[in-house]
């Protein structure tokens, strides 16, 4: 955006009125020159000009703290207003000629001096007005006014200009920059308080302490801003290791597809250089620059051959290209941004049309930075060779991009690529010159037969628990390499299944590499007790059987006191051994508390060995570092179970629902195939529900359902399934092997309705209407099966209503049917 000439006159206008402002109240204050005590305003000036040299800078603070407003108020206090100025103005001007990094410019100190002039001059005003000393305002609370008279007329002005130069909010300018300062100021009013006390009754040669005293507070908070800097600048560093982690991971892409070799640095300079003309905020700038190296990480799940085909893709193949948005968003996810990535690589290639994929998106409906990446990126691919077309020069595939505008892409970011694109590839090329591609044709000639692993090379191994001789830095470094990946192959797949059963089978398996434990087990919290969720290995039975209740035995104590145990004794789990003619071969149990992230327990992991001290601190740090993540799964598996138990079961009548029924019709159509048997299906409607709803209330209506629900299930047998439709529609599925025939059920559920009826309003108003349908005959898939059985119920309803109106029936409702 550009600067109005207006908006480029007020910081100057303004600093152009105070600084004027600023030496006229100087030069007034100073003629004439009064000085009661030379010597005593001489040390004074001295002090302070020597503290002028301290300066502090303060981590994540803009803006530096000094001590010469303490100096000023003492002369404020102490001396004429034309000696304060002196000291004020001497001091100011000494700190911006001694600025170590950008030292100001002649009318940037000139604004310094003036301010500090004016602030000066309204504070030994207001101080020594002597309307306060009539009102007999204690000295103290005028010096506090002092203080707090100068903070503002040396902050404001400082923050109103900086807020016209960099057209930001004055308020806010003034908080980021001037608010922490005010503590300084009141704590320099209690310096001066007390130093008043003491000159009184000692003299004024006690502010020659003021100055030691100055510089161990300055010293030592110079030491403690110093160790805080450490800090962030290490924060800093852990922040740029991220991103060149995401870089990392670009090269794994460009590993994988060759045609983006240096186009993903390309489009990451295009895009941001984009948004930042779009003034788009911070976080979505830093989502999309990581976006824009990660966005076709998910070509890692596309066939190699695919990706590198020399030709334009079939159908087919495009189909599978198509699913890199979704697996790259997924991928994406799992990395836990804190700023909005995932959204934009799954939406990267939406049309502006909503003709695109993989969701189908439309105008503004498409994240901002999913439609700057979807611009630059097809911009640069068209501009660069491909194995299948040479690259556009960069006019005709701008005026490629021009022409789809208001169809694929944004008219507003293609309208700022056109005006600005010489200038972004001028900063690309620069930015990220030619570079060597990654050596993946390169040919390794030694080894000559693969290696068997890690185990075993490289000379003997120890089992865990047993005395090891030093190690040499090679196999330290081998096997810190095997912890790194042990824990990325454990973090990569805890929580890819919602299966609990698969989660801990997964997690047994890579465990049992690194600890090689005899026994495993997962115990859950369940209503105080610990309840076995999975068990492996040696005495499964026994542990499987086990309820420890919290508190009790090994994993009881380290759910209680959620601390874990390194080669405890396995034999004191509550019930494990609790005959004595029982032996067991396990002697050394390692367990770990497993905490959400309320820091409650939910769980317990456990590992049993047959050696004495058998686990090592490493494979406690191990199972701590990961127990976190896998609470989190075990959470998170638990309210899935839960919910696909709800989504496939009716609440009301506790039945399966239409989704629960449709699962069971795949599974009986499944075992019709193995076998050549076939099945009915029979939908039954209950007549005369609605009366009842009308004049007995809906909680009586539902006690009918509840009823009617109760007796079919009740009378289900020899692989029978019955499930609620939804409203007052049921579904019977017969079996071939059934007991009952087709006709004799359809009696059942006739007979079932009316007890429902006469049971809960004590009239039998009730009757039902059945059609059916067989598998194979009428059809061999769930859906056109219920659909016919569906229709044939109407029709019979249809009749039944006719016959009772005494109305002929319709030519479809006089159709056979099943009633």
């Amino acid at each position: 955006m550009q600067n109005s000439p207006a908006n480029e006159w007020y910081p100057k206008a303004f600093l152009g009125v105070v600084t004027a402002l600023g030496l006229a109240a100087l030069a007034l204050g100073l003629f004439p020159y009064l000085s009661t005590d030379p010597w005593k305003f001489l040390l004074h000036f001295v002090l302070a000009v020597f503290s002028a040299c301290f300066r502090i800078s303060l981590p994540t603070i803009t803006g530096t703290l000094t001590i010469n407003f303490l100096f000023i108020l003492i002369g404020i206090v102490e001396f004429s207003l034309s000696e304060v100025l002196v000291i004020a103005t001497a001091m100011t001007a000494l700190q911006c000629v001694l600025a170590q990094e950008r030292r100001p410019t002649t009318s940037k100190i000139l604004f310094n001096v003036a301010v500090v002039a004016l602030a000066t001059t309204a504070t030994y005003l207001v101080y020594w007005d002597p309307h306060f000393a009539q009102a007999g305002v204690p000295a103290s609370a005028m010096q506090v006014t002092a203080a707090f008279v100068l903070y503002v007329m040396t902050t404001f002005p400082i923050a109103i200009a900086i807020a016209l130069t960099e057209r930001r909010s004055i308020v806010r300018t003034w908080r980021e920059c001037s608010l922490w300062t005010g503590p300084y100021y009141l704590a320099g009013a209690a310096v001066v308080i007390l130093l008043s006390a003491t000159t009184s009754m000692l003299g004024w040669q006690m502010v020659l302490f003021v100055m030691p005293v100055a510089y161990l507070i300055t010293r030592s908070y110079q030491l403690y801003a110093a160790r805080i800097e450490d800090g962030l600048k290490h924060m800093q560093q852990m922040a740029d290791l991220h991103l060149r982690t995401i870089e990392a991971l670009a090269l794994a892409i460009e590993a994988k597809d060759t045609t983006t070799h240096d186009h993903l640095q390309r489009v990451q300079v295009y895009a941001i250089e984009i948004a930042k003309r779009l003034d788009l905020p911070a976080d979505q700038i830093e989502a999309l620059r990581a976006a824009a190296l990660l966005h076709d990480i998910g070509k890692l799940a596309v066939p190699e051959h695919i990706i590198s085909k020399p030709g334009r893709l079939t159908p087919e193949e495009f189909e599978k290209m198509k699913i890199h948005p979704i697996v790259g968003a997924e991928i994406i996810e799992q990395a836990r941004f804190p700023y909005p990535v995932a959204p934009i690589v799954r939406a990267h290639h939406e049309r502006w049309d909503g003709e695109g994929y993989p969701d189908g998106l439309a105008g503004e409906a498409i994240p901002i930075g999913a439609r700057i990446l979807s611009v630059v990126d097809c911009y640069d691919a068209l501009s660069k060779d491909r194995q299948y077309r040479r690259g556009m020069p960069m006019v005709e595939a701008l005026a490629m991009i021009e022409q789809d505008a208001g169809r694929s892409f944004d008219p507003a970011i293609v309208r700022i690529l056109a005006a600005n694109h010489v200038e972004m590839e001028e900063l690309a090329r620069r930015r990220f010159p030619a570079r060597t591609r990654l050596s993946t044709e390169v040919r390794v000639e030694r080894g000559l037969a693969p290696a068997a692993g890690y185990e075993g090379e490289g000379g003997e191994t120890s089992s865990a628990g047993e005395s090891r001789s030093p190690l040499d830095f090679l196999t330290s470094i081998a096997s810190a390499r095997q912890e790194v990946q042990s824990l990325l192959e454990l973090s990569e797949n805890l929580g890819s299944s919602l299966s609990l059963n698969e989660t801990f089978t997964m997690l047994a398996q890579r465990l049992k590499r690194i600890a090689q434990y005899d026994s495993m087990a997962i115990y859950a919290v369940r209503e105080g007790k610990l309840l076995c969720q999975f068990v492996t290995g040696e005495n499964f039975r026994l542990f499987r059987s086990l309820e420890i209740p919290v508190g009790q035995g090994l994993s009881g104590w380290v759910a209680e006191s959620q601390q874990p145990i390194l080669n405890g004794n396995p034999s004191v789990e509550p019930g494990y051994l609790n005959d004595p003619s029982k032996f067991s071969t396990l002697r050394s149990a390692l367990a770990v508390p497993l905490l959400n992230d309320k820091q409650r327990v939910v769980g317990v992991l456990s590992l049993y060995a047959s050696g004495r001290d058998f686990f090592t601190s490493d494979h406690l740090r191990l199972l701590q570092s990961i127990s976190g993540k896998l609470a989190q799964c075990m959470v998170n598996a638990m309210k899935y179970e839960m919910a696909e138990t709800g989504a496939t079961t009716d609440y009301l009548t506790s039945l399966p629902n239409a989704r629960g029924l449709v699962a069971q019709m795949h599974n009986e159509i499944a075992r019709c195939v193995r076998t050549g048997g076939g099945f009915e299906i029979l939908v039954c409607d209950l007549n005369g529900f609605k009366q009842i709803n009308d004049r007995f209330g809906h909680l009586e209506g539902n006690r009918v359902l509840q009823q009617f629900s109760k007796l079919l299930k009740d009378s289900c047998h020899d692989g029978e399934f019955v499930a609620r439709m939804g409203g007052d529609e049921f579904v019977v599925l017969l079996p071939a092997r059934s007991a009952l025939g087709l006709d004799e059920k359809i009696a059942q559920l006739h007979h079932f309705a009316r007890e429902a009826g006469q049971t809960v309003v004590g009239q039998p108003m009730l009757s039902v209407a059945v059609g059916s349908s067989t598998y194979p005959v009428d059809g061999q898939e769930a859906d056109p099966l219920l659909a016919i059985a569906d229709e044939r119920m109407y029709r019979a309803k249809a009749a039944m209503n006719a016959a009772l109106s005494g109305r002929p029936a319709t030519p479809a409702a006089a159709s056979p049917l099943v009633q």
